[in-house]
């Protein structure tokens, strides 16, 4: 089966999760990203991936290819 290629919004997408895992030392980005899912499945139910801080930051920003370059270090904070 053929692939598609990737779209720009996912490429974006994901070279802002690689910001987010740098500033995280990686091991600490997916802890924090399992940590942060479990906890949030209680109030989101289904919807508790969309709600993950480093998922919101990158779905607000993956429409902007320069993001990645003028972002605040650790901005996924505000995204809590």
């Amino acid at each position: 089966k053929e692939e598609k290629p990737l779209s720009k919004n996912t490429v974006y997408h994901e070279n802002i999760h690689t910001a987010q895992m740098k500033e995280l030392l990686y091991v600490f980005f997916y802890l924090w990203y399992l940590i942060e899912w479990i906890a949030k499945i209680p109030k989101y139910g289904k919807k508790s991936y969309n709600n993950i801080s480093f998922e919101r930051e990158a779905y607000r920003h993956d429409r902007y290819a320069d993001y990645v370059q003028f972002r605040k270090k650790y901005n996924w904070i505000k995204y809590l």
